[in-house]
C-alpha cells in the first residue's frame, strides 16, 4: 500500500477557481517579510476594511506581532504559494483571538483582491470556527465595516447574525458557538 502524502495539522492545499493552488497553513514568523512585502500591493479600501482606517505599510512591529501569536489564546492562518514560509507570497490572513475573562473571540480576515472572490475567505473563516469550537468557546465576533459586503455577505452564509454597534459604520457579525 502507498503511503499518502498528509499535511501537517492545520494544513490545506486548495485549488481556486483560476487552477491557481494555495496552502492554507498556520502563520509562521518567516511570513513577516513577505506580509511586509505584500501590504503595498493591497488596495486602500482591502487595508481600510480589515483595519477600519487606512495604513501606508505594516510595521515590522505589528508584523512580528501576527506572525507570532500566542498559541494558548491566538491562531492565525495565511494562504499562501505552496512554498516554504519566507518565500511564499501571502494573498490572505485570518486571525482569532481570545477574549480574556470571557467565552468570546474575536477574528479578523484580510483577503487580498487578486484571489477575492474565490472562496478564500470562506476556507479561511471555517478554520477559524473549528479552532474556536475546539477551544470550547461560546463565541465567536467579529467588527466589519457596513459597505464591506462580501465579508457581511459570508459572515451571513455562515450563521452569523449582526448587530449594530456604538461606531458609525460597523457591523459587529457574531456567530453562537
Amino acid at each position: 500500500m502507498a503511503a499518502r502524502n498528509r499535511l501537517p495539522p492545520w494544513h490545506d492545499q486548495i485549488r481556486l477557481a483560476n487552477g491557481r493552488e494555495l496552502l492554507i497553513r498556520p502563520i509562521r514568523p518567516d511570513d513577516a517579510v513577505p506580509l511586509r512585502a505584500g501590504f503595498s500591493l493591497l488596495k486602500p479600501d482591502e487595508v481600510r476594511h480589515r483595519f477600519q482606517h487606512s495604513m501606508k505599510e505594516l510595521t515590522q512591529e505589528n508584523a512580528d506581532r501576527l506572525t507570532r501569536p500566542d498559541p494558548k489564546t491566538e491562531f492565525a492562518l495565511v494562504a499562501a504559494e505552496p512554498l516554504p514560509p519566507g518565500e511564499a507570497l501571502v494573498g490572505g490572513v485570518a486571525r482569532v483571538s481570545m477574549v480574556a475573562g470571557s467565552g468570546d473571540a474575536e477574528f479578523a480576515i484580510l483577503v487580498s483582491h487578486y484571489i477575492a472572490g474565490m472562496g478564500v475567505g470562506r476556507q479561511l473563516m471555517l478554520r477559524l470556527v473549528r479552532w474556536a469550537k475546539g477551544k470550547k468557546l461560546e463565541r465567536l465576533c467579529g467588527d466589519v465595516l457596513e459597505q464591506n459586503q462580501p465579508m457581511l455577505s459570508l459572515a451571513r452564509s455562515l450563521g452569523f447574525r449582526q448587530e449594530t454597534t456604538e461606531t458609525p459604520g460597523l457591523v459587529r457579525v457574531t456567530l453562537d458557538l
